[in-house]
């Protein structure tokens, strides 16, 4: 070691005369060469040492890089919505949500795939206390997908995007085959609506498993001599066409309009082309009862074309046929104009996947519990098949045909009728095979749970009063009016009133109009349109008003035509964007500018006109050209600060974001207020 036992300095040889080390002691050359040699080796370790510690420390620096990257990425899948500012939340192609209203949280953050107490957080720091089980509203759901990037896409039903997707994806496309068209007679009452689908029915029977009506089912099916098939839909009126609709269930491919050569286009024969136009459905022209002698159809043809139905003899789109339904005059031509608009729509469905349609009617039997009238609209329905529609499920334990005759499966466009339900579905209910009852459940009690919400937050219909807000929300983009008068002249006069309110930014849609009261179709036919009903000189039914109150339709009862001209005039203006003018409140001239440290500049100024508030918004001019648009962030009189200094005074104000103001600026206090536009 270089030291004695004794603890004193080494002078080459111990106490005891021996080295230190039990060796023989070296010379001073010896201990120089080897104590050089040491330092050198002492240096090197030194340095290799160092290059050691300096390379561990980059690795470690490199894994704390590598392990914060790995949390980053894993905190931002775990909450992509909450983190997403890329490029696809900002831009065009927006992740879409399908939800219906009344969604709960839960539900709804499965969606976005965010963690519910996330949802709740941001629901929070908009103003909205809930909990994981509360229900939303479209409007707060929209609200905040468009805080978290997404766009929402509203669903009638709950669950119906699932069940729709999953139906359409099992569509093979190898099964797709031709179906038969789906077809509906309307037209005016005596015209020959029941005459012609008669004969139908009986000059068309080819076989025993087709061609039957009867009371109690409200669809069947035709089999032709060539072998194609047709499909009927008997609805009593127009209700269940307009239910459907309103619910939006597409169930027809074809209108029959039945027109009675005899007699004119009267208003169920408007009511019936409104119906189907609205829908966008082809219709074809039955030109009705030409064997008697009075028969005009060529003045038929002109009435349909003041409807803007001009048929295809006077140049026009639609088919038109004149046929005889007590005789069977020409019939068969009618149906080939059928078929020839069935293949130009080129209707096909899967005729082998699990089964769904539409549901056309239903009711409660006595005997036989819930039974309801089904068109199969792809697939193949079979017995056994367990199914939802609506807020009911169950299992296909029968199946009938028109006949009553029971049968074991049906394919597209075949309506039948079904046992096995455990309750009672409403007309226009989608229906879908299910294979797990157990979610088929789950489906149906959560939809009962927002019927419930639904009934009671009930939004109300629309009224001229909120035009004005729901065209602001993008509710409506036109005002749809239904007109109602007592004769056919103020009838025309009103509506042509009403359709020369123009302007380039809103505008009035007659959608309907007719002679009489309001009834039970105006009603239903303007909650399906988003319409309001405008009677002059006649009153709604009181089955029309009561289901006017439960379907929150506004009717607006007039007698003098001018008054209903103002108010319509005056839901369109309030529709208009309102001017916004710019008034210039108060005037001041700055005369000296203060340094303040670690304030900025302070300009002392003295006001010419007016009056400055805090906080009110400012414009400095200086050389008459406007230089900076802010707002007063600070305002004194001498050492104080003051709300408001009046014309006369001198004040010191300091601009918010803007620190450059110079001797002989102009501060203007401007406001803004909107000026309402008028038709």
């Amino acid at each position: 070691t270089g030291k004695p036992a004794t603890g004193k300095p080494a002078t080459g040889k111990p106490a005891t005369g021996k080295p230190a080390t039990g060796k023989p002691a070296t010379d001073n050359k010896e201990k120089k060469v080897k104590k050089h040699f040491n330092h050198g080796k002492k240096s090197r370790s030194k340095v290799r040492k160092q290059k050691i510690h300096e390379h561990q420390v980059a690795v470690h620096d490199t894994f704390k890089k590598t392990m914060a990257s790995i949390a980053s990425d894993s905190k931002s899948k775990t909450k992509k919505s909450r983190t997403k500012q890329s490029s696809e939340s900002t831009g065009e192609n927006r992740p879409v949500i399908k939800v219906s209203e009344y969604v709960p949280v839960a539900e709804l953050a499965k969606q976005m795939d965010i963690p519910p107490n996330s949802l709740i957080a941001k629901l929070m720091d908009m103003g909205v206390m809930v909990s994981i089980n509360k229900t939303l509203d479209m409007d707060t759901i929209t609200l905040l997908a468009e805080e978290l990037g997404y766009d929402v896409e509203p669903m009638v039903e709950y669950a119906e995007d699932i069940l729709k997707t999953r139906d359409e994806n099992s569509v093979i496309k190898a099964n797709i085959e031709e179906r038969p068209p789906v077809v509906t007679v309307m037209g005016h009452v005596d015209h020959g609506k029941t005459t012609l689908l008669d004969y139908i029915r009986e000059a068309n029977v080819v076989s025993d498993e087709s061609g039957g009506i009867t009371q109690h089912i409200g669809a069947y099916s035709v089999k032709l001599p060539d072998g194609h098939k047709i499909s009927f839909i008997d609805t009593p009126g127009h209700e269940a066409f307009t239910a459907m609709r309103a619910r939006g269930a597409s169930v027809t491919d074809i209108v029959i309009l039945v027109v009675a050569a005899d007699d004119s286009v009267m208003p169920q024969t408007i009511e019936a082309i409104n119906h189907a136009k609205a829908a966008n459905i082809p219709i074809i022209i039955a030109i009705n009862k030409i064997d008697l002698a009075n028969a005009d159809p060529e003045q038929i043809k002109g009435d349909l074309s003041r409807h803007n139905i001009l048929v295809e003899d006077w140049g026009g789109n639609y088919q038109c046929q004149e046929i005889s339904a007590k005789n069977g005059k020409n019939v068969d031509k009618l149906l080939e104009k059928i078929l020839l608009e069935s293949e130009m729509l080129e209707l096909k469905a899967d005729s082998l996947k699990n089964a769904s349609g539409i549901i056309i009617d239903s009711k409660l039997d006595k005997g036989r519990g819930p039974v309801a009238t089904i068109l199969v609209q792809s697939g193949v329905l079979k017995i056994g098949d367990a199914f939802i529609t609506g807020m009911t499920t169950g299992r296909v334990r029968a199946m009938h045909d028109e006949y009553g005759i029971p049968f074991e499966s049906a394919g597209p466009s075949v309506p039948v009728q079904i046992f096995g339900m455990k309750g009672v579905p409403s007309s226009g209910d989608t229906f879908y095979v299910i294979d797990s009852e157990n979610e088929a459940r789950e489906i149906a009690n959560q939809r009962r749970i927002m019927k419930r919400e639904q009934e009671s937050n009930r939004n109300k219909g629309v009224t001229l009063e909120d035009v004005f807000d729901k065209i602001k929300d993008g509710y409506i983009k036109e005002l749809n009016l239904i007109i109602k008068a007592d004769v056919d002249g103020s009838m025309d006069v009103l509506a042509e009133s009403l359709s020369k309110i123009t302007h380039d930014e809103v505008r009035v849609k007659v959608i309907h109009k007719g002679v009489g009261g309001i009834n039970e179709h105006d009603v239903l036919l303007a909650a399906a349109s988003g319409a309001i009903i405008m009677g002059f000189h006649v009153r709604p039914t009181s089955l029309a008003r009561d289901l006017a109150e439960s379907e929150k339709v506004e009717i607006k009862l007039y007698k003098v035509i001018y008054e209903a001209i103002e108010d319509v005039e005056k839901a369109l203006s309030g529709m208009l964007t309102p001017t916004i003018k710019e008034i210039i409140v108060g005037t001041a001239e700055v005369r000296d500018v203060f340094k303040i440290p670690k304030v900025g500049n302070i300009a002392g100024c003295y006001i010419t006109k007016g009056n400055f508030k805090r906080n009110a918004k400012i414009k400095l001019i200086r050389d008459s050209i406007e230089i900076y648009e802010s707002k007063i962030s600070t305002l004194k009189r001498f050492k104080d600060d003051v709300a408001e200094v009046n014309q006369g005074y001198e004040c010191g104000l300091s601009i918010e974001g803007y620190d450059d103001i110079k001797v002989g600026d102009i501060i203007e206090v401007i406001d803004y207020q909107e000026e309402a536009r008028k038709i």
